[in-house]
C-alpha cells in the first residue's frame, strides 16, 4: 500500500503516489482505489476516536483544576482553627454551603464509583501528576489529530489520482476496440 513509518505512536503515514501509472502496475486501477478507501476509512476511525479522547480530555481537566484548588485551599487553611465555609456543586445546577473542619485529609474520586481518602499532601501530588498527565495527553492528541488530517488529505488525492488514471486508462481501451472495429470494417466508402 502507501504507508512509511508513520508518527511515534504508530499512525502509519500516507505517502503521496508520485507516479499513479507505476504505483498501479499490472493491477487493475479500481483494486487500488479500493485499497485506498479501505486505508481512508481507517483514518477516519482513527480520527473519530481521537476526536472522542480528546473531547474526554477537556472535559476531564478542569475537575482535576477544579480538585487541586480546593486541595490547595484545604492545605492553607489546615492549620487554623476556625471552620471553613465552602460551596460546592452538588448537580450541575445546584451549589451547597458546608461548614468544613479544619482537616489534614481528603477524599478524591478516582472514576467506576470509586472514591479513596489521602492525606493532603498525597491528594495535591496525585491531582498534579494527573493534571500534568491530562496536559501531555492533550497535547499529544492534538498532533495525533493534525497528523491524522494530513494522512487523510493525502489519501484523498491519492484516491482522485487513481480513480482519474483508471478512467483515463477505460477511455484509452474504449478508443482501441474502436479503432480496432474500424479496421476490421475496412475502409469507408463513398457513395
Amino acid at each position: 500500500c502507501t504507508l512509511h513509518m508513520g508518527n511515534l505512536r504508530g499512525i502509519p503515514e500516507a505517502i503521496f503516489i508520485e507516479s499513479v501509472e507505476a504505483f498501479v502496475g499490472s493491477r487493475e486501477p479500481e483494486a487500488v482505489v479500493e485499497q485506498l478507501r479501505d486505508l481512508h476509512s481507517k483514518y477516519q476511525y482513527m480520527l473519530s476516536s481521537l476526536v472522542a479522547q480528546r473531547a474526554g480530555l477537556k472535559q476531564k481537566l478542569p475537575d482535576i483544576v477544579s480538585a487541586l484548588g480546593a486541595v490547595e485551599h484545604l492545605i492553607r487553611n489546615r492549620d487554623k482553627v476556625e471552620t471553613l465555609e465552602v460551596q460546592f456543586n452538588m448537580t450541575d445546577v445546584i451549589w451547597v454551603k458546608a461548614n468544613v473542619k479544619p482537616t489534614d485529609k481528603v477524599c478524591l474520586w478516582l472514576g467506576a464509583n470509586i472514591m479513596l481518602e489521602y492525606p493532603l499532601d498525597e491528594a495535591k501530588a496525585l491531582l498534579t501528576e494527573n493534571k500534568e498527565n491530562a496536559l501531555t495527553m492533550q497535547s499529544k492528541v492534538e498532533e495525533d489529530v493534525n497528523f491524522l488530517r494530513d494522512q487523510i488529505t493525502t489519501t484523498e488525492v491519492n484516491i482522485a489520482r487513481a480513480h482519474n488514471y483508471g478512467v483515463k486508462q477505460r477511455q484509452k481501451s474504449k478508443e482501441k476496440q474502436m479503432l480496432e472495429q474500424e479496421e476490421k470494417r475496412g475502409p469507408a466508402k463513398d457513395l
